[in-house]
């Protein structure tokens, strides 16, 4: 982060990202030393004064009231979830909380419960920082059945969706447009990291994939947000093919910033049966799995 903070940083950004055009003003043609917007048009097009716009995208002002933000909102173009980030980003300059390191993230025992009766579709539980809280055994099968399907079970090993999308290439494979699956993790972090910018594992997760990963490192300074509730993807499955899915991602009301996400097929569809047959593979794998735990329990003995 600039010495702007995250506040000024998104100013700048989405600043740049406008032209004279995008907000009805005349461009003359004229060479202009900055990308998108000068601050003198961005705080015109706000109604403030070009000063004090200039000192709240270098963090010199943190008091900017609710409709003064909803002001700048409107002169960036700022859709209802870039504009509640903008806010969030404005509640946390004001706070300035210590950074701390929260506690694992767990599902719920309701949560679980609801994931159990989910046989048919692909689901699992993702918690604040897009670990693998859960999943079931379709969840597992079609996402990571590269992995150990007990993983979500040991907070020091569970999945992580972002890091496996921007560095494992089993999960890189699966998505036929990897472009758009990694845009979607990428602004949804970002709205999450407004919310919650004292959080150090997900600071760390974050500084972890912009070294590794120079494609989300260029995605991440876009600065663009958006919560993605569902979204279609083609995936190409290295057991069952080819199929088509909307991933949802309902919110748990029970647990703040946890989401059951699932993979859902249209009836009747190739799709459909492809998830059928990747059930069928993977009750077939757990069998060898299940009898194995059995012999190795103690067997009972009789009571003489």
């Amino acid at each position: 982060m600039s010495e702007r903070g995250r506040l000024g940083d998104f100013l700048y950004a989405r600043r740049g990202q406008l032209r004279p055009a995008d907000v009805g003003l005349k461009d003359y043609g004229d060479r202009r030393r900055v990308a998108g917007l000068r601050r003198e048009e961005l705080a015109l097009l706000a109604g403030v004064s070009a000063s004090y716009y200039t000192r709240l995208e270098q963090g010199q002002s943190v008091g900017a009231s609710p409709e003064i933000l909803d002001a700048v909102a409107r002169a960036l173009c700022l859709d209802e979830a870039e504009r509640r980030h903008l806010h969030d980003l404005a509640d946390a300059g004001r706070r300035r909380a210590p950074a701390r390191r929260p506690r694992a993230e767990q599902a719920g025992t309701t949560t679980l419960h609801l994931l159990s009766t989910l046989e048919n579709v692909p689901a699992l539980v993702s918690g604040r920082r897009t670990d693998v809280l859960a999943w079931n055994r379709l969840g597992h099968a079609l996402f990571a059945a590269h992995v150990s399907p007990d993983s979500p079970q040991r907070a020091a090993e569970r999945p992580n969706l972002a890091r496996m999308l921007f560095l494992d290439p089993h999960t890189r494979a699966l998505y036929a447009d990897w472009t758009a699956k990694a845009k979607a993790i990428v602004e949804n972090l970002r709205m999450v990291a407004g919310r919650h910018p004292d959080d150090t594992l997900l600071t760390s997760l974050i500084g972890e994939l912009t070294v590794k990963s120079t494609e989300f490192a260029a995605m991440w300074t876009g600065h663009r947000v958006n919560p993605y509730a569902f979204a279609r993807y083609e995936m190409r499955h290295p057991l069952v093919g080819t199929l088509t899915v909307t991933q949802q991602s309902l919110s748990l009301p029970q647990a703040e910033d946890q989401h059951l996400v699932l993979a859902v097929t249209e009836p009747g569809s190739s799709s459909r049966e492809a998830v059928t047959l990747l059930g069928q593979a993977a009750t077939a794998a757990d069998r060898p799995r299940d009898a194995s735990r059995a012999s190795a329990a103690p067997t009972p003995q009789a009571h003489l």
